[in-house]
């Protein structure tokens, strides 16, 4: 994803005034709490041990996040396809006295401490050990995944082909004979089973999409009642070389992918950046911040919508990915400013 001046605005294209006035209302209506988190300041925070249970929300005397051990900071965060927080990922390393490594840290595990007094300094608490965290697997990102399944795949078809051709060897006439019939009553039995499973995992792939569907037609139902305000439909964009991303490739997207992003609308014109993901208490992404108008990072305007109004797009190649959403620059920026 392409940053520009080092701001976090996002870039939206919308479909033009007309459709854009009838959603008029959908934009400018969210605000921050004192509870939230930016994406942006969640990142690079420090994460404190402590072999003590901590409870959640509680305070801490001035200077008391020294008695903890300070095991590393927040390198990124993780979004599932519905734009929830599903763990953080936590560089440690000095505190295990190793190289530092990434292991994914639940939401649920940490705990949010304030410090008592005027400052309201915040801190994330985990609940750990050291041989815990040095048992913890390191993270690994979707492609190092799939490039190491890749090699793996290629080593054990290799081997394969070496053991047929000293089996080939050793084989009389006879035996090859015989040994071709079996061998093609097994590959037949195991494309029956392979076209099976094939059939079975389509099947449950489409239940799964069909229950996701629901959930967030369900969720933006809640969403556009507890707003006052009608949802904007994503846009059905078609641009040529993209197609609509996966749940798994949105999933895998971090708040450092989409903050700074690009966003179009159905003509392909820009209208401003993303200038921050908002989360809740909950660990779920409910806004996302939008410059619009300005130069060069003077003057935008900051609006909110939600998630669910975006489209997220990805080329062929699999490196870029377009966001697109139902409105105009406009339209945009006749809403109220965003208060965050």
């Amino acid at each position: 994803m392409k940053r520009i001046l080092g701001t976090t605005a996002i870039i939206l294209s919308l479909t033009g005034p007309a459709f854009a006035d009838a959603h008029a209302a959908g934009f400018g209506t969210v605000t921050a709490q004192e509870t939230d988190f930016f994406a942006s300041d969640l990142i690079g925070m420090r994460i404190y041990n402590s072999e003590t249970e901590v409870e959640a929300n509680s305070t801490i005397a001035a200077d008391g996040e020294k008695e903890w051990d300070d095991i590393g900071e927040i390198n990124d965060v993780l979004l599932d396809s519905e734009g929830n927080v599903k763990a953080v990922i936590l560089g440690i390393g000095g505190f295990l006295g190793m190289g530092e490594r990434d292991v994914s840290v639940n939401m649920d595990e940490i705990r949010i401490v304030t410090e008592e007094g005027d400052s309201d300094d915040r801190f994330l608490v985990v609940n750990t050990s050291k041989e815990m965290l040095e048992k913890a697997p390191a993270f690994e990102r979707m492609d190092d995944e799939a490039d190491m399944e890749t090699e793996a795949n290629m080593d054990a078809n290799a081997d394969m082909n070496a053991e047929t051709d000293m089996a080939a060897t050793d084989m009389n006439a006879e035996a090859e004979v015989d040994t071709e019939t079996e061998m093609e009553a097994d590959a037949e039995a195991l494309a029956n089973e392979a076209e099976m499973e094939a059939e079975e995992a389509a099947a449950e792939t489409e239940q799964a999409v069909d229950e996701a569907t629901t959930e967030m037609a369900e969720g933006a139902n809640e969403l556009e009642q507890e707003m006052e305000r009608p949802m904007l439909t994503a846009p059905a964009v078609e641009r040529e070389g993209y197609a609509n991303a996966t749940a798994d490739e949105v999933a895998a997207l971090t708040a450092e992918d989409l903050e700074g992003s690009y966003v179009y609308g159905a003509n392909d014109e820009t209208v401003g950046e993303i200038g921050a993901l908002v989360m809740g208490d909950n660990g779920e992404v409910g806004q996302v911040v939008i410059n619009v108008g300005g130069f060069l990072g003077i003057g935008e305007k900051p609006v909110a919508v939600t998630w669910d109004e975006l489209q997220i797009m990805k080329n062929a190649e699999g490196d870029d990915f377009r966001i697109y959403i139902d409105s105009s620059e406009e339209a945009l920026e006749a809403q109220p400013e965003y208060q965050g």
